[in-house]
């Protein structure tokens, strides 16, 4: 992408506005993000709504058009941490080219280097994103790793049998779903529901309260038709209406650091609480040498673990 020189006063603020729209995109620590998410963080550069107090719910339109950031974006180059369009950085097998199971393949085929067992153990949790753009950003920004998920496009529908036993295997495993605040957002986690009987299955967002109450930029598409909208009986009126005139905001609307730490505490749930210090030294009080561990926190002992007599000949 080769560099061009602004026109007039208006291309010079936008580049300014882009400039420091991927400084503030990748911080802290070098996130990776999209195309699309550069394009939000430039409208919140150049439409300030964190000075607005969260109690005023709104969600505005964006203040500059999609191509003009496009023009932006070839003026400036090559801008550090922005994902290129092309395969996922960590693509999943494509079914039809996971190999065989074991006891189904030709004796020719043993011998190539698989992981046709990996299906045999269980699998606690799943993230489904609508936008494949956005599980390219999780999946280059490690999130699949931290939060030890599998992160999946919902275009991968149907999913993999072997996954759905998978995760069937485990008391309560959840798949996540990650998706705009539309109507064909909402309407996804139903499609995941379907795809994984048995399985609970949970709607991480985005939903119209949420858009709101974050200031995201909404944009606005084709009105639904005059049909009700098959809706969860949990949106608000209000949301309901919203959604009717057409709005909808996307997943990568929301800052990429802030999308990465929700997904992440939602993702792994509740943490356990950390040993400080002081708990630490009382554990080693009862730590004997050349013990035998137990189960139990702070005991290396066994029941009924008795020292050891002492031998006569040694003294």
């Amino acid at each position: 992408m080769t560099p061009r020189v602004a026109a007039g006063i208006g291309d010079r603020l936008l580049d300014r506005a882009l400039a420091t729209a991927a400084g503030r995109a990748g911080a802290p620590g070098r996130i990776r993000f999209t195309e699309l998410q550069l394009y939000y963080e430039m409208c919140r550069v150049l439409r300030p709504l964190h000075v607005v107090p969260r109690r005023l719910p709104l969600t505005p339109a964006p203040p500059v058009r999609y191509e003009r950031f496009e023009e932006a974006l070839r003026r400036h180059g090559a801008v550090p941490g922005l994902l290129a369009s092309g395969p996922d950085p960590h693509p999943h097998p494509d079914p039809a080219s996971v190999p065989a199971p074991r006891e189904s393949r030709e004796p020719s085929e043993a011998s190539e280097p698989s992981e046709p067992d990996l299906y045999d153990y269980g699998l606690p949790r799943l993230l489904v994103c609508q936008s494949r753009d956005v599980a390219r950003m999780l999946l280059a920004n490690d999130v699949h790793l931290e939060a030890a998920c599998p992160v999946s496009a919902a275009g991968d529908l149907p999913l993999d049998p072997r996954l759905v036993t998978g995760l069937g295997r485990v008391e309560g495993a959840t798949v996540h779903v990650l998706h705009d605040a539309s109507a064909d957002g909402i309407a996804l986690t139903a499609r995941v529901r379907d795809a994984v009987p048995g399985v609970r299955v949970s709607s991480m967002g985005l939903v119209p309260r949420h858009a709101t109450a974050l200031h995201l930029i909404s944009r606005r598409g084709p009105a639904p038709g005059p049909g009700p909208l098959a809706l969860p009986a949990a949106l608000e009126a209000r949301e309901r209406d919203w959604l009717a005139e057409g709005r909808f905001a996307e997943v990568e609307s929301v800052p990429p650091a802030r999308l990465l730490r929700t997904v992440l505490r939602l993702v792994r749930g509740p943490r356990t609480p950390s040993h400080s210090v002081w708990t630490g030294l009382r554990e080693l009080r009862t730590a004997g040498f050349m013990t035998w561990p137990t189960n139990r926190p702070g005991d290396t002992r066994t029941t009924g673990d008795e020292p050891a007599p002492r031998d006569p000949v040694q003294g």
